[in-house]
């Protein structure tokens, strides 16, 4: 397989660095703890490692230090069509070199060869309550196929340290082949009637998951990439990357690592800002019944400011532009979407809530990030967040498919440099008082 061969190449070059590093500048400081940023959940504090992805409060996330007009640029798509493969990505992820389109090819290949859902699995989904929160059910999902990890059964058998990355890399590719088929069949659980679609193994990952999803209109299967590719990675600070590496530290393998990590993302501060994105675009088309005008947009952002909420999706801890991600879903959506009263709400929005920010001066970025528009894309193919019971989080489950890629690439990489477990030090808020007296 090119992939591994590849990080075989790549794993020792990484290793010297590390090597160098800690032999050369182990004393060198990089940063220094406030009273406030301890109490403040450590942010900003730069205490972690990953080549994976960056955050530019300019230019947004970076994957391998390519921007996301960049990625899409530059990754290789197949048989005419206009995004990306995903399995291109996840090879960049993983090596740091932009694939050839065989290398893309090869991957989404290795992910068919995997992508079969064994019964249990789905024998467990159906076995839970009918309104089980979707999120619940992914974690679960994932949880189950921990049996088949590989690295599990050769740590047990006595492998060496330095070999570690290889079983993970296995059980990173087993993972995420089955990440659009489980997906989709909560999806069909919660929406259509338990009817499970089998995986197409012609079909590369993004466009089997629409297939899977029952979405006819044929740019389902461009949106999937797309939206999969752009929620990948966002460095390894945020609670579901950070989560899934702080479990992933102790050499527990990708299965219980991940699920801990999407039991993160579906906090309503994490993964579930793109539902409430949505919802409030929902309150105001429901408020007025129609489309609203600009003035009308203007009048029922500042009762929502003035009621002392915040605007869903709107808003950044680093970025201080509009996040690439949302301009790639929105000229994606002025390209392929026409007369979608919900779609051209996010747009009118966009003209709208940075301008009432500005005028109110309490943020500190009055522009949107990506949870702001994806969903109105999702509902207009037809995809819902919330089902029959009125319980929601099937978008945060689409968030979590993604993200798999880039926290299981990281994983990866931590057994490759041979990470030690995480365990920071904890203080008495007595010993913050004398270190402040």
């Amino acid at each position: 397989m090119q992939l591994k061969e590849r990080l075989q190449i790549r794993i020792p070059e990484m290793r010297d660095r590390v090597s160098r590093l800690l032999r050369t500048a182990q004393d060198t400081k990089v940063s220094e703890l406030t009273i406030g940023q301890v109490f403040g959940g450590m942010r900003h504090v730069k205490g972690l490692v990953s080549d994976i992805s960056s955050v530019h409060p300019i230019e947004g996330i970076r994957l391998r230090g390519l921007t996301i007009p960049e990625i899409l640029d530059a990754l290789p798509a197949a048989n005419e069509s206009e995004i990306p493969l995903v399995g291109g990505l996840y090879f960049l992820l993983l090596t740091g070199d932009i694939p050839t389109l065989d290398e893309a090819l090869e991957i989404e290949q290795e992910w068919n060869r995997r992508s079969q859902i064994p019964g249990y699995l789905i024998d467990l989904l159906k076995s839970m309550p009918e309104d089980t929160s979707p999120m619940t059910l992914f974690s679960q999902a994932i949880l189950s196929l921990q049996s088949e990890s590989q690295f599990m059964k050769k740590y047990l058998d006595g492998m060496r340290r330095e070999d570690y990355w290889e079983p993970m890399l296995e059980d990173s590719l087993y993972l995420t082949a089955k990440l659009p088929s489980i997906a989709a069949i909560i999806y069909s659980l919660k929406h259509n009637q338990g009817k499970i679609v089998e995986p197409d193994n012609e079909l590369d990952w993004g466009a089997n998951f629409a297939r899977m999803m029952k979405v006819q209109d044929k740019n389902y299967e461009e949106f999937s990439r797309l939206y999969f590719i752009i929620h990948s990675d966002h460095e390894l600070g945020n609670v579901s990357a950070h989560a899934t590496h702080l479990v992933g530290s102790s050499l527990s393998d990708i299965y219980l690592s991940a699920s801990a990590g999407m039991n993160g993302l579906s906090g309503p501060l994490h993964g579930r800002a793109n539902q409430e994105s949505l919802r409030w675009l929902l309150e105001i088309y429901d408020k007025y019944g129609k489309l609203p005008t600009k003035q009308e947009v203007t009048e029922y952002t500042w009762e929502t400011l003035n009621s002392g909420q915040v605007i869903p999706g709107y808003g950044h801890a680093v970025l201080r532009k509009t996040d690439p991600r949302f301009l790639a879903l929105l000229q994606f959506g002025e390209k392929h979407i026409q007369n979608d009263e919900i779609f051209d709400l996010a747009r009118l929005v966009y003209k709208v809530v940075p301008e009432v920010l500005k005028e109110q001066g309490k943020a500190q970025n009055p522009w949107p990030n990506v949870d702001a528009i994806s969903g109105s894309l999702q509902l207009h193919y037809g995809v819902e967040d919330c089902d029959k019971f009125g319980v929601c989080g099937f978008y945060t489950v689409l968030f979590g498919v993604s993200r798999i890629l880039g926290v299981s690439s990281n994983l990866v990489w931590a057994r490759a440099l041979g990470q030690p477990i995480e365990r920071p030090k904890s203080l008495t808020i007595a010993a913050l008082e004398e270190l402040a007296s």
